[in-house]
């Protein structure tokens, strides 16, 4: 199997990689299923390319015949075949991607890569930034990037363990130094990594635990974010000291992550208390298990002798004190003269028991303080201008991770808190109806019994099981920070937030708990932050409205003061845009961040934005730093957050070299952020007010057409859920969470992750694009200088080009030749025709006026490496979607689904999720 496609001469060698993959592959498929499973490969192959390219009416008929009359058996086949090749290509890709970053490297006398950390500061210096506005813009830099367990990774673990090797085998094949012999050698581990993909089964057996959940997002830490995390902060070091020669510089910790997995029980029943308990017991074994790794290899390397160096009489005390409090004597290191080798002894052994007994480390601070001993020794006697890197390493480790890994958000829905304090309430006689209050009366209500510090819970046998559990989430939150400290659990989020109520409620259960604490004598404590989740377009609009009321409230105030007058806000991508369609969504975000940072202001108080981006368009995907530059970019200033989901997390973090290259660019497009916010200079060039006036009114026109189809055309429903694959998403077992909240076939309740995976699926990307080209176009045409303006905005404005790039992007990976066969599926032809008539005509325009804009020929002229990989993956997904279409059309005529039917469709789903690296 070959693409045969012709691209830009940069990508020559990924063409060369695909082209020896899908040889490899060829010569599998004949091994396992003869020539007649080759020839009708490719004979599908070419038929679906041909179709591209001519649109040939008989080509069309002879392709439907082809697969109509293909058996099950090599139906099953067929299918594999194209989706191995999706999971070989994203591994050359993947690889290619690292192979340019190292010519770049190769080349850095003469060249630096864009948008890497090194580039961001010389650009810096070039504008005459002073190595002390620099040092500020470092301290005031923050990024956090959330992993979750949102279910959008159609791939299993196997497989990306698969990818991750044929990867780093073809990285290996650069090597211009290998021998004949040893390139051989290589290229038959390639070979045999192809042919266990071949063999090993693409689909889960069984939907994932809460746990298993965990143990996926534990990989990503145990395999690349604890080395490269402090890789990129050390990058930063180094880079400055290089180009600001005479400065002193102190690099703070500006770059975390954190978990929602375990943690996230919003629709999610599976997630109790004990789940996120254990959870927390897991991501402690691996950091300690990690640290023991690198100490172990430090003893290795630390065989200084006090015959040959003067140690420091501090390391001598504390070996002496601790080897006598902490270790037996066969545990101790046996030559006394090996300081730091004793020293690490003690050290491995109280890491060992972490958790455990008393001899453990009870805090991460205590690790920590050993390793400055031994570094204040070590630097007695190292030159100091050479740096023991593995050490100064594992010290920023143990800063960054500590002794919890990440800290875990807990998430629930708002309406789960007002249920358990009606409850509360209604036992202790304060109030019969508590939902039935107005909402000044909640405000009063919370207000009162927030500032009296008598508690309200009885006995827990007297409340139901629903608020029984909402009790021990926050007990355990309480037990959580006597355990693994503060830092393990610091938010609590509030999904739906739509009132200061609901925030207030969450306070009231965190002081039930002892996590807000008020005193006798009138002092208090807070040690938890609650955020918000704006997630519908209406939450959004009345955003800036909850927080200045909240703000307004002397008591919440003083909460903000405990957590360092710093509120996080969580703004919701999917929802949004399920809401309103993606470009009236993505403005109310903007909007509704500029107008929540003026009332912070005025208030003196800071905000840190987290953004609950998908890794899909249709819910605020894109890469990391242009998410960040499409941004107010005077809201980064003080910390930002975002979510990195599904098969994000596999794209990005699988292997060390991109997720280095990932993060390295989101920490260069903060820093010039930051850079501009503080620059006085820069003050009032941010945006041009003509240009908000003209998104507002694209935005409005936008809102109208989407919702004119999405929610008032009777017929949208019954043609959203028979012409896309929803029905059958379900049995796909990607993730813990049910497809819908309460379990509901309401579409208010469907999550915007099946919502978005189904359109994906059926090529027509609709939540990604629809409604978009009706509101530019109203806009353009009013007058020529509307075009103009267009176009200066695409130019000038990051949060309109941003806008404008991933719209191109959709329209791109969208395909409404192949999303018509979905039509087939409607039962009544007439609601297929109009519907699908209305989005064709849409598609069109969009398309129209993106080209207009962004004065491209084509899409995504501007970014040609990714337009190769959409052309170069199109003729394999198309034969997919064709199969697709006929096994539901045979699934669905039955009560009862056919077993092989719905796994073969299943493996369909899986293998266009691979090819469009899409799923919600």
């Amino acid at each position: 199997m070959t693409s045969g496609i012709e691209v830009n001469d940069s990508s020559l060698p990924l063409r060369r990689d695909v082209k020896m993959l899908g040889n490899i592959l060829g010569d599998i498929l004949v091994y396992h299923g003869g020539m007649e499973l080759f020839e009708k490969v490719e004979k599908i192959r070419v038929m679906c390319k041909t179709l591209r390219n001519e649109n040939d009416p008989e080509t069309y008929t002879d392709l439907k015949t082809e697969i109509a009359e293909l058996s099950a058996p090599m139906r099953r086949n067929i299918i594999r075949a194209f989706s191995v090749y999706f999971h070989l290509i994203n591994a050359a890709e993947q690889n290619h991607r690292i192979r340019r970053r190292r010519d770049y490297l190769l080349q850095s006398d003469t060249s630096t890569q864009p948008d890497s950390i090194e580039a961001a500061i010389l650009s810096l210096k070039d504008n005459f930034i002073s190595s002390e506005l620099m040092q500020n813009v470092i301290n005031t830099i923050s990024l956090e990037l959330v992993i979750t367990a949102h279910p959008t990774e159609a791939t299993k673990r196997s497989i990306l363990e698969i990818q991750k090797r044929i990867a780093d085998i073809l990285k290996s094949l650069d090597n211009p130094l290998l021998s004949k012999k040893e390139r051989r050698k290589v290229e038959e581990s390639l070979f045999n990594e192809v042919s266990v993909l071949w063999q090993t089964d693409e689909l889960r057996d069984r939907k994932p635990t809460v746990i298993d959940e965990v143990r996926n997002g534990l990989y990503f830490f145990d395999e690349t974010l604890f080395d490269v995390l402090p890789e990129i902060h050390q990058e930063v070091e180094t880079s400055l000291k290089e180009h600001y020669p005479d400065h002193e510089w102190e690099v703070p910790h500006f770059l975390r992550f954190g978990s929602w997995i375990g943690g996230d029980r919003d629709g999610n029943p599976n997630v109790t208390p004990e789940i996120t308990w254990e959870t927390l017991q897991r991501q402690r074994r691996l950091v300690l298990k990690k640290y023991k790794a690198v100490l172990v290899d430090l003893m290795k390397r630390f065989s200084h002798s006090t015959t040959r160096v003067a140690v420091s009489e501090e390391l001598l005390e504390s070996v002496k004190r601790d080897e006598e409090a902490y270790l037996a004597n066969e545990q101790k290191w046996n030559v006394e003269g090996e300081v730091y080798r004793r020293k690490f002894a003690v050290m491995v052994q109280r890491l060992k028991e972490a958790g455990e007994s008393a001899i453990g480390y009870k805090t991460s601070e205590e690790l920590l303080d050993d390793l400055l001993i031994i570094k204040r020794s070590i630097y007695q006697h190292h030159p100091v201008h050479h740096e023991l890197k593995t050490f100064q390493k594992l010290i920023r480790q143990v800063q960054l991770f500590g002794f919890h890994l990440a800290t875990l958000d807990i998430r629930n829905h708002s309406g789960e808190h007002e249920a358990a304090i009606s409850e509360i309430l209604e036992k202790v006689g304060i109030t019969e109806d508590y939902p039935a209050l107005a909402e000044e009366e909640k405000q009063e209500l919370l207000g009162k019994l927030l500032e009296n510090p008598r508690p309200l819970l009885l006995l827990h046998e007297d409340y139901s099981k629903e608020t029984q559990e909402m009790i021990e989430v926050f007990q355990m939150i309480k037990r959580a920070h006597k355990e693994f400290g503060k830092r393990s659990i610091s938010v609590y989020l509030v999904s739906m937030t739509q009132s200061a109520s609901d925030l207030l409620e969450v306070l009231l259960l965190a002081k039930e708990a002892g996590i807000y604490r008020l005193h006798a004598d009138g002092t208090f404590e807070s040690d938890i932050h609650v955020a918000p989740l704006l997630e519908t377009i209406d939450d959004l609009t009345a955003g800036p409205k909850i927080m200045d009321t909240l703000f307004k409230l002397p008591l919440y105030r003083n909460h903000l003061k405990k957590m360092g007058n710093q509120q996080e806000i969580m703004l919701g991508y999917s929802d949004g845009s399920k809401d309103g369609g993606t470009l009236t969504a993505n403005w109310k975000l903007y909007k509704a961040q500029l107008e929540i940072n003026d009332i912070a202001k005025r208030h003196q108080i800071t905000l840190k934005f987290f953004h609950g981006r998908g890794g899909s368009l249709g819910r605020g995907g894109g890469t990391l730093h242009r998410s960040l530059l499409s941004q107010p970019v005077e809201t980064l200033g003080h910390g930002v957050k975002i979510t990195e989901q599904g098969e994000v997390l596999s794209s990005r973090y699988l292997l060390k070299d991109i997720a280095f290259r990932s993060l390295e660019q989101a920490t260069s497009t903060m820093m010039k952020a930051a850079a501009n916010v503080l620059k006085e200079s820069e003050q009032g060039h941010l945006r041009d007010q003509k240009w908000v006036e003209a998104i507002e009114q694209i935005s409005a026109v936008s809102l109208q057409k989407y919702q004119s189809l999405v929610f008032e055309d009777p017929d949208f429903l019954e043609y959203f859920n028979q012409a896309t694959p929803l029905k059958e998403l379900a049995e796909l077992n990607i993730g813990s969470r049910p497809m819908s909240r309460k379990n509901s076939s309401n579409f208010e309740n469907l999550r915007a992750i099946p919502w978005v995976f189904a359109w994906t699926q059926s090529r027509q990307l609709l939540p990604a694009w629809y409604a978009a080209g009706t509101g530019l176009q109203s806009f353009a045409q009013e007058s020529p200088e509307n075009l103009e303006l267009l176009q200066e905005m695409y130019a000038e404005w990051p949060f309109f080009r941003s806008t404008i790039d991933n719209l191109q992007m959709a329209l791109m990976k969208a395909d409404i030749t192949t999303a018509k066969e979905y039509t087939s599926l409607v039962e009544n032809k007439a609601i297929a025709d109009r519907i699908f008539s209305n989005i064709m005509e849409e598609y069109d325009r969009t398309k129209n006026i993106l080209l207009q804009i962004s004065e491209d020929e084509e899409l995504l002229d501007h970014t040609p490496n990714i337009k190769d990989s959409v052309h170069r993956r199109n003729p394999y997904v198309d034969p997919l979607n064709f199969i697709q279409v006929e096994l539901i059309k045979e699934l669905r005529k039955d009560e009862i689904p056919d077993d092989e039917l719905m796994t073969q469709v299943l493996l369909t789903i899986s293998g266009v999720a691979a090819g469009l690296r899409n799923t919600g």
